[in-house]
């Protein structure tokens, strides 16, 4: 998948805290994604982390003295400022926080930031009593109202043994939230409402009728759709995918229940996108008592579904309809006719079986059709690329 922040210019700024080390992670995961890196570190930060390490990841200089004839980093912080993309300041020590606060630039770090006019993602890192202390949150306060993104630190035991917030989030969240912060805002104002997941209708208290789905394509529409500002609610079967930041996720089990959640916010929704692989059928009773094991075959018998997506259609007002249907023949006749059917302005189609598409894979093989009879065939792409696909076409569907 291509990152938004791919080919960006991003100067990571490290400060002197333990917490140091997760940078060395977090750099190695913004180069995974293609970004291009500058890293400026305080002369405390040294102490912890040497800058070989962040020079070999990055390929780019380490810039730390701004004085420092020998650096030839040295005294291009202007430059780096107005060449940023985005700065991301992890750890985020109290003294750094409190220089910017005050519009102090007395070292390296302090003085680009200054000049920094894109993005700054400040993530700060400390002891509990430190970074609850009034001064800190007056400061960081101060931060936020001048615009800057201030992501909150974690909670447990740091490693000053004290328990309580102050921790250094895990790079891939701090990464997630960079990302959010530099994509567009192009769906900001609307409710997305996205489903994901199986479901399971119980047989006895420990069987049940499911299917493979992971809900990965639904958690990467969910994923997209907030890095773009959306308001988003995601309503999911069982899933191992842990929930998404920013996104407000409702875990059900049973179709039954997915379409109590669905109903429940489908009127304040203004796009709703179903992935969600419902079971169509359910056993007409459920065991209170585990069946046993007999030598006879064992006979269920199943009643059908509420059709979820058919009552949405029937519900739609002003309103944009995307469904998926996974077929194993005949896609476009059994796609188009489920698009017209259930009155959708969009359907995403995949034929299932193959090993790069569909259920748990991390890629998907789609075709798009429309209502208007409009047919778009997408190449294989990973199910996060496929999202931001998804959203593009519903944006241009907003536009008429």
């Amino acid at each position: 998948m291509r990152s938004v922040i791919a080919e960006k210019n991003i100067v990571l700024g490290v400060c002197g805290g333990i917490a140091a080390y997760k940078s060395v992670e977090l750099l190695r995961l913004l180069i995974k994604d293609s970004a291009s890196v500058r890293v400026m570190m305080t002369q405390n930060a040294r102490r912890f982390v040497g800058p070989v390490t962040f020079e070999a990841l990055s390929g780019n200089p380490v810039c730390s003295d701004l004085f420092n004839s020998r650096d030839k980093s040295a005294m291009k912080h202007i430059r780096w400022a107005e060449t940023a993309d985005a700065v991301v300041i992890a750890p985020a020590t109290a003294n750094m926080i409190g220089k910017i606060a005050g519009g102090i630039g007395d070292d390296a770090l302090s003085t680009f930031v200054l000049a920094v006019t894109s993005p700054v993602l400040v993530c700060p890192s400390m002891n509990s009593n430190m970074y609850q202390s009034a001064a800190v949150q007056r400061n960081l306060g101060i931060l936020k109202n001048d615009g800057f993104f201030i992501i909150e630190p974690g909670s447990g035991e740091l490693a000053c043994k004290t328990v309580g917030p102050g921790r250094l989030p895990d790079p891939p969240y701090i990464l997630d939230r960079l990302i959010r912060c530099i994509s567009p805002k192009d769906l900001t104002g609307n409710r997305i409402l996205v489903t994901a997941g199986p479901t399971r209708e119980p047989v006895d208290p420990v069987r049940f009728i499911s299917n493979p789905s992971s809900g990965k394509m639904g958690f990467a529409v969910a994923r997209a759709a907030e890095h773009r500002g959306a308001e988003v609610i995601l309503i999911t079967g069982p899933s191992s995918l842990p929930d998404l930041p920013n996104v407000r996720t409702i875990r059900v089990n049973t179709a039954r229940e997915m379409a109590d959640a669905v109903f429940a916010h489908l009127e304040s929704s203004r796009i709703i996108i179903k992935t969600a692989a419902v079971s169509d059928y359910r056993p007409s009773r459920k065991s209170e008592k585990k069946i046993k094991k007999g030598e006879d075959a064992l006979i269920l018998h199943l009643e059908p579904t509420q059709d979820i997506l058919t009552e949405i259609g029937k519900r739609k007002k002003n309103q944009i309809i995307v469904g998926f249907a996974a077929e194993t023949d005949d896609l476009e006749k059994n796609a188009i006719d489920k698009l017209m059917r259930k009155h959708l302005d969009m359907i995403a189609a995949n034929r299932i079986g193959w090993n790069d598409s569909g259920f748990e894979s991390d890629t998907n093989q789609v075709t798009l059709f429309y209502k208007d009879g409009a047919k778009e065939s997408i190449p294989i792409m990973e199910k996060g690329e496929l999202a931001h696909l998804i959203l593009d076409r519903i944006t241009k569907i907003m536009q008429g």
